[in-house]
């Protein structure tokens, strides 16, 4: 900065006014001091400028699966509103591994970020990490799973009630036999469709066999494989709903495999409403989650914390809506039982013939 100095020929408090923006420069003298800059190629580092500020202009975000589809639209309005508002996202992927979230938690907290937008991994407790973070003046916001013992704030989607919804559709369809394949349990949005799925059971009368709620990992592999134990029960479920619409894409595979005919035989409610939801064969229906407003509304609630809101943790849930496409259909009559009624029909019109040919 002082060579910025003396070859644009202004003061180094000039030349510190131009680069951070904190005070009026006259035009002629700013164009001094950028023409100075571009011939000598400076580039301002932001690890200097971190510790001379206590933080950077840096926001962590921490993911549990780069690969899963439904993350990156999150992840894309995080970034937006990060970046119009003069900060950029640094991202991490910690493989659903408790471990490696804890490696790049602390090794992230020497790079003195503005702050953190966490989706937990499995098993994942950040209660110390995120003090130590608050204490060195970056916020914490968890978003789309609560991990355990947490009180910060938090960003999530509707998932019961988009459970309940969907489980619900298939019980007006004339389904009875329903199962589901759930993530896994220890992750709050995984209990929480399964809570749905069990609110929708129960109110409309009806038992789940316990071996029709199968728990998995959020993945096709996964699916495919619970899918596979569901469709050789006797008799097997007439109707599945997906933790998730990876999950999803393996039953479809499971059932093709199977030999049967999704929704003639089997019907299938899955849970992100990806774009690939529109592209398989039939199209499969989905709980929509919307994945950008949960990254925007996780990063503006962030900066809010950064710029210094006091205010106390808020538990922000977003709406969710039920997508129906091609996958479902009403049961083959063959696979439920007839009402009550129409069985005391079929057998009082037998005695009565019987008793016309006697």
């Amino acid at each position: 900065m002082k060579e910025i100095a003396a070859k644009a020929g202004v003061s180094l408090g000039t030349v510190s006014h131009v680069l951070n923006s904190s005070a009026n420069v006259r035009d002629p003298l700013r164009q001094r001091v950028l023409d100075a800059v571009a011939a000598l190629g400076y580039q301002p580092s932001e690890l200097a400028r971190g510790l001379r500020r206590e933080k950077t202009s840096m926001i962590g975000m921490i993911i549990p699966d780069v690969t899963n589809p439904f993350f990156p639209a999150v992840i894309r309005g995080a970034e937006d509103v990060a970046f119009s508002n003069g900060y950029r996202l640094v991202l991490c992927n910690t493989d659903n591994d408790h471990g490696k979230e804890i490696a790049h938690l602390n090794e992230l907290r020497t790079y003195r970020p503005a702050g953190l937008i966490v989706i937990p991994s499995n098993f994942s407790d950040l209660t110390a990490q995120a003090e130590s973070y608050r204490k060195a003046g970056s916020a914490v916001v968890c978003i789309d799973r609560m991990p355990l013992n947490w009180s910060g704030d938090t960003v999530t989607v509707a998932n019961e009630e988009g459970a309940y919804r969907a489980t619900r559709h298939l019980i007006q369809l004339g389904h009875r036999r329903l199962a589901t394949i759930t993530g896994p349990l220890h992750l709050t949005n995984a209990q929480q469709r399964l809570a749905g799925f069990k609110r929708a059971v129960r109110q409309a009368g009806l038992t789940v066999n316990p071996e029709c709620v199968q728990e998995t990992t959020f993945d096709k592999l996964g699916g495919h494989a619970k899918a596979s134990i569901l469709l050789r029960m006797l008799p097997r479920p007439t109707a599945i709903f997906a933790g998730n619409d990876m999950i999803a894409l393996g039953v479809l595979l499971a059932v093709r495999e199977s030999g049967l005919q999704c929704p003639e035989e089997v019907s299938l409610i899955g849970f992100d409403d990806l774009d690939i939801a529109e592209m398989t064969n039939p199209q499969l229906s989905s709980v929509y989650q919307p994945g950008y407003q949960l990254g925007a509304t996780a990063a503006r609630l962030l900066l809010e914390r950064v710029a210094g809101s006091n205010s106390p943790a808020r538990h922000m849930v977003l709406e969710t809506e039920l997508k129906i496409r091609q996958s479902v259909a009403p049961p083959p009559e063959s696979a439920e039982p007839a009402p009550s009624s129409a069985r005391t029909g079929r057998k009082r019109g037998s005695k009565d013939a019987a008793r016309a040919r006697a």
